[in-house]
C-alpha cells in the first residue's frame, strides 16, 4: 500500500520541497459486469468483480515553497488525481507522498454547498468546510461580497443561481483562506471572460504577496505560461516532461497533433 505523509515532515523531504510525490501508482477499479444478474454468480464464485485500471504509474516530482506548478496534459492523464492525492482526497496504492503544510483545494468548487441555503448561509457554511472559523470569516465578509459581486442575490436560496454564479461564490470564499498550499483544478473555465481575468488578477497577487505555493490545472496555454513558473507534462499516468511552460507546451502541441 501506498503511503501519504501530512505535517512537518521536511527532514525527508529535498531542500525546501513541500510536496514531494517517490514512485507513486494509482489505480481505480472498473466493473467488468454490467448487471446484476452478472455481478451475483461471480460475487458467489468468489471471482473478482472488477479489473483495475491504472491513473499514475510511478510518478515522483518535488514541488518547492513558493512554487507555482502547471499540471497539464490531456483528459484522463491523471492531472486532476494528483491534485486529490495532495489534497488527501484518495490515497496512493503504491508510493509515497509528503505534503507539510495545510492544503487548501479549489477542485471541485461550490461541493460543500447546500442548495436550499441562502448564498449568505453558504458563505459560512463552505467556508467552515475550508477550516475557516466563524470570526474569520465574519471579518472577510465584505471581501468576499465585494469580490463575489453577487450582494443584490446574496440572501436568494443558490439553487436560483445559475452555474457561473455558483462558482464566483465559491471562488469569492475559497481564496480567503490562508493555508500555504492552494490547489487549482479548472476552476477558471466558468464564469465570463471578465470574472476569470480577476480571479487570475487575485491569484496572482497571492502569489505575489503571501509566497505561497501553487498547483494549478488548466488546459489554458496562455494561463499556464503567464502565471506559472514551472510545467509538469502528464501523460497516460506518466511524467513526461518537467521544465518551463513554454518547453512543456512546446512538447505538448507536438504531440497532440498526432
Amino acid at each position: 500500500m501506498g503511503e501519504c505523509v501530512r505535517g512537518h515532515c521536511l527532514k525527508t523531504m529535498q531542500n525546501n520541497s513541500v510536496i514531494s510525490f517517490q514512485n507513486v501508482v494509482k489505480h481505480f477499479p472498473v466493473q467488468t459486469e454490467r448487471t446484476a444478474k452478472e455481478l451475483i454468480p461471480s460475487l458467489i464464485r468468489g471471482k473478482s468483480w472488477a479489473k483495475y485500471h491504472t491513473i499514475l504509474s510511478n510518478v515522483s516530482f518535488d514541488i518547492n515553497q513558493g512554487e507555482t506548478v502547471g499540471i497539464v496534459g490531456k483528459n484522463g492523464a491523471g492531472k486532476s488525481t494528483i491534485l486529490k492525492l495532495i489534497a488527501g482526497v484518495t490515497q496512493p496504492n503504491e508510493g509515497k507522498i509528503l505534503v507539510n503544510g495545510s492544503v487548501s483545494p479549489l477542485i471541485e468548487l461550490g461541493a460543500g454547498f447546500h442548495h436550499e441555503l441562502t448564498g449568505y448561509e453558504n458563505i459560512f457554511l463552505n467556508g467552515a468546510i475550508l477550516g475557516l472559523n466563524k470570526e474569520e470569516i465574519e471579518s472577510k465578509l465584505d471581501l468576499i461580497l465585494e469580490f463575489s459581486d453577487l450582494q443584490e442575490f446574496i440572501h436568494t436560496p443558490i439553487k436560483h443561481y445559475s452555474t457561473g454564479m455558483t462558482m464566483r461564490l465559491a471562488f469569492s470564499v475559497a481564496i480567503q483562506t490562508e493555508s500555504p498550499i492552494l490547489l487549482i483544478d479548472e476552476v477558471l473555465a466558468v464564469g465570463d471572460v471578465e470574472f476569470q481575468k480577476k480571479c487570475l488578477k487575485a491569484l496572482d497577487k497571492i502569489k505575489k504577496e503571501a509566497k505561497r505555493t501553487i498547483i494549478f490545472v488548466s488546459h489554458s496555454e496562455s494561463d499556464v505560461k503567464n502565471f506559472c513558473d514551472r510545467a509538469l507534462l502528464i501523460n497516460d499516468g506518466k511524467i513526461l516532461v518537467d521544465s518551463t511552460p513554454e518547453e512543456v507546451f512546446k512538447i505538448y502541441n507536438d504531440f497532440s497533433k498526432d
